[in-house]
């Protein structure tokens, strides 16, 4: 959240009397649009003077026409778009002194000096020149009698924010970069796609994707989709890899897999430092194995298209933590990057984060790999040693005699079958036998429990929906029947992939072990559910997919209305109590007001509401967008709110009203949730197995202290175990929420980007932290 420095600051006054200027610099990337559309209207809100660089650092030389103001409403319907509205141009001019020296008279000319940069690192180290010759660009152009000593007094110094879009993901420090989800989203749909047409012909496919120097996006599309191969920059094959490849490849195909498909990053190479390109590749598979093989490079589809919703909500994070960076810099605070770690805001000293960037290529150049995917940072280091484990074909000799059995439990949701094939993979890898359980834990009592194995689970990583099947049946009425079961099939752990039934049933299996015996096993619980309510989490498997559906209806909804006269459309979500989706859907969508349980509203607000939608459509504002959460009130339903409004907008707007329903919980799994699940399955097996280890005793598996029951979950910045007795107390039950929910700090958010004049958050401050020394220690669930 952004954060105000000093408390008794009225931030809708910090902005007074200053000017920012906003550029999109170097390549475009999805959601860059987001970040202009929050910084130009949280400018605007903090009472400054906010300027559009239209052509990135060219734009800033040429000056003129091209430096023009922003208004509140010259960044609406701008969310949903990909590219840059404000456009973007590799500039030679701005590399020279010559050319900085006009981008300077232009700025001081504007008064402005807070500039807040959109791009990659070249566009990101060009600004922090700019920054660091400032004084002395100034002095050059007095003694030209370009400007006057006023004038220089008055912008004596430069303060630069930098917020990293490249769909490359390279930037050491961040976790994420604007337009890397949506690029992973756009390769994902070209996945898919293939892997149908291939599992018709009993084809292998190469992919080339994007990423010049860095294997981030062909690592993740290799994890999301269960690539046969990976070929990343940052770790070449080893030497007699073409064998090794021909093996795994020809292994896949006897365990009865219809394809392969092998993801190679663009800059790919072998450990001599020559590329392998597709058709290198494309020989090898042809005239070695004989395989029909088709190459296919994405190449800028990649950079195309509509944001994510994750960019959508990123860039607006980053837009309000940049503009809040801008205005308490000081002459003495070093240029900084905006990012997010884990789902934290963060300010990173921009130098520190290229000389990282800049170290990864010294280390991949001097042979040092292993310190290049270090230096990488966490997130990628977790990406590929799970790309590694999951990689195996052949289950080792030694079984553990181990049985791990594998349940979904209440509503399906997108992800559960990429957290089944992980743990399931990981499972054999460790010599356990994994165990099937159909239908919950009805199932678990009724006996619909069967060996699942390796090649069952290939293909299941972009499934929708749950392949075990699933039920919301408590196990409370069965726990004579289940832990009977429990014994006759000697299961010694169970995995529990689902939403809040899944919890509060692990919780009664936890009650249950005081009678019966066989419950005292090593139970895990992976969260997965749209609704994204449960304790012990800050996100859930499928919660993501959920989200972009409703965004995209949303802008489909919204655009309906193009051309007609001013429309509100009110849309129902899902998500029981649970205000996540209706919450992120607005910062998403760029909707006006979301209602949610969480947040108390009365009469009087909705009135209020009514009221500023009303004053907007003066304007030249013609569509309003209101979100509910399905739970929010039992009284203020979604057809008492649309009545109202059709009311009260009479002569205004008209209404139009949608219920989203169950495609909420459809669709085949985002990028964030295929990569998600998978690290959660693997993860939770891995947790079981050490567990198990510590309960067995005289040849007998005995697990009955609280940390042996946990729900495994995303906690700001790591995966983290905790013990179910633990968030009980964090639960409030009845209407089936975590107490403490860390996105209601989003919402001041979405009210600011809506135009209302209400305070921000003053309680946390977001300080500057340090890359060189956090690059090694931290553990960071990467997003997605």
């Amino acid at each position: 959240m952004a954060n105000i420095s000093t408390a008794g600051v009225d931030p809708t006054k910090m902005g007074v009397g200053r000017a920012i200027a906003v550029l999109t610099s170097g390549g475009d990337a999805q959601g860059m649009n987001a970040a202009v559309r929050a910084t130009v209207r949280v400018g605007l809100y903090t009472g400054a003077k906010v300027f559009f660089v239209h052509e990135g650092y060219q734009g800033l030389v040429d000056g003129g026409d091209h430096i023009r103001p922003a208004t509140w409403e010259s960044v609406s319907m701008m969310l949903q778009l990909g590219g840059t509205v404000i456009g973007s141009a590799r500039c030679k001019d701005f590399q020279t002194r010559e050319g900085r020296l006009k981008a300077a008279s232009n700025l001081v000319k504007l008064g402005v000096t807070n500039l807040c940069v959109i791009g990659g690192d070249g566009s990101l180290t060009g600004a922090n020149i700019f920054r660091t010759e400032w004084s002395d660009l100034l002095k050059d152009l007095i003694s030209k009698g370009k400007i006057t000593k006023e004038e220089a007094k008055t912008s004596s110094h430069l303060n630069i924010v930098g917020m990293v879009g490249s769909i490359d993901n390279d930037f050491c420090g961040t976790d994420m970069t604007i337009g890397t989800d949506s690029a992973l989203h756009r390769i994902i749909e070209v996945v898919d796609s293939i892997t149908t047409t291939a599992q018709s012909h009993q084809r292998a496919f190469i992919l080339e994707v994007m990423g010049r120097h860095c294997g981030y996006l062909a690592l993740v599309t290799a994890l999301a989709c269960g690539a046969d191969w990976v070929f990343i920059p940052e770790m070449p094959p080893d030497d007699g890899w073409e064998d090794h490849l021909c093996r795994r490849l020809t292994e896949t195909r006897k365990a009865g897999s219809r394809l392969n498909v092998i993801i190679v990053a663009e800059g790919a190479i072998n450990k001599a430092g020559k590329p392998i390109t597709c058709d290198q590749l494309k020989d090898l598979v042809t005239k070695r194995l004989g395989y029909d093989t088709r190459a296919t490079i994405l190449g800028h589809v990649q950079r195309g298209g509509t944001p994510s919703a994750f960019d959508r909500v990123l860039g607006s994070r980053m837009g309000v933590e940049a503009v809040m960076a801008l205005l308490e810099a000081t002459p003495e605070t070093p240029a900084c990057v905006v990012s997010l770690s884990g789902n934290q805001a963060v300010r990173l000293p921009l130098m520190e984060c290229v000389q990282v960037t800049k170290d990864v290529t010294v280390a991949m150049n001097e042979g040092r790999f292993d310190d290049a995917v270090k230096l990488r940072g966490r997130s990628f280091e977790n990406n590929w040693n799970t790309y590694k484990l999951l990689a195996h074909v052949r289950p080792p000799e030694t079984k553990s005699n181990i049985n791990v059995a594998i349940l979904n439990v209440g509503a399906p949701c997108a992800g559960m079958n990429a957290a089944v094939r992980a743990a399931v993979r990981i499972g054999i890898i460790q010599g356990h036998n994994m165990l099937a359980v159909h239908d919950g834990f009805e199932g678990l009592a009724l006996e619909k429990i069967e060996p699942i194995t390796w090649n069952i689970v290939g293909e299941w990583t972009g499934k929708g929906g749950s392949e075990l099947g699933t039920k919301r049946v408590l196990p409370g009425k069965y726990m004579e029947e289940i832990s009977l079961n429990i014994a006759k099939y000697n299961i010694h752990a169970l995995v529990i992939i689902g939403g809040f039934e899944a919890f509060s049933g692990a919780l009664e299996m936890v009650q249950g072990r005081g009678k019966y015996e066989e419950l005292c096993i090593p139970m895990v619980i992976i969260p997965a559910t749209v609704s994204n309510n449960l304790p012990g989490s800050d996100f859930s498997i499928g919660a993501d997919t959920a989200l972009n559906t409703i965004t995209s209806t949303c802008d489909r909804i919204k655009q309906s209305a193009a051309g007609t006269k001013r429309r509100v459309f009110i849309i129902e979500t899902m998500g029981g109590y649970c205000g996540y989706l209706a919450t992120m859907a607005g910062l998403s969508a760029g909707a006006d007001a979301a209602y949610i349980y969480e947040e108390k509203f009365g009469i009087r607000d909705l009135e209020r509401n009514v009221e500023h939608l009303t004053e907007k459509m003066k304007t030249t504002v013609k569509r309003g967008l209101i979100l509910r959460n399905e739970n929010c009130s039992s009284n203020y339903t979604t057809d008492f709110i649309f009545n109202l409004y059709s009311e009260e907008g009479k002569g205004v707007f008209d209404c139009r009203k949608n219920v989203l329903g169950h495609m909420q919980q459809g669709g085949t799994p985002t990028p964030f949730d295929r990569n998600f699940a998978t690290k959660m399955g693997a993860k939770a097996v891995l947790w079981l197995t050490e567990k198990l280890k510590e309960c067995y005793r005289h040849g007998r598996i005995f697990a009955n202290t609280p940390d042996s029951a946990c729900v495994l979950g995303m906690r700001k910045r790591g995966l983290v175990l905790q013990p179910l007795a633990e968030l009980k107390e964090e639960t409030d039950f009845e209407h089936r929420i975590p107490k403490n929910q860390w996105w209601l700090k989003l919402r001041p958010i979405m009210k600011i980007l809506a135009k209302y004049k209400i305070s921000l958050d003053t309680s946390e401050h977001t300080l500057m932290e340090h890359v060189i020394n956090v690059s090694h220690e931290r553990n960071i669930l990467d997003m997605p």
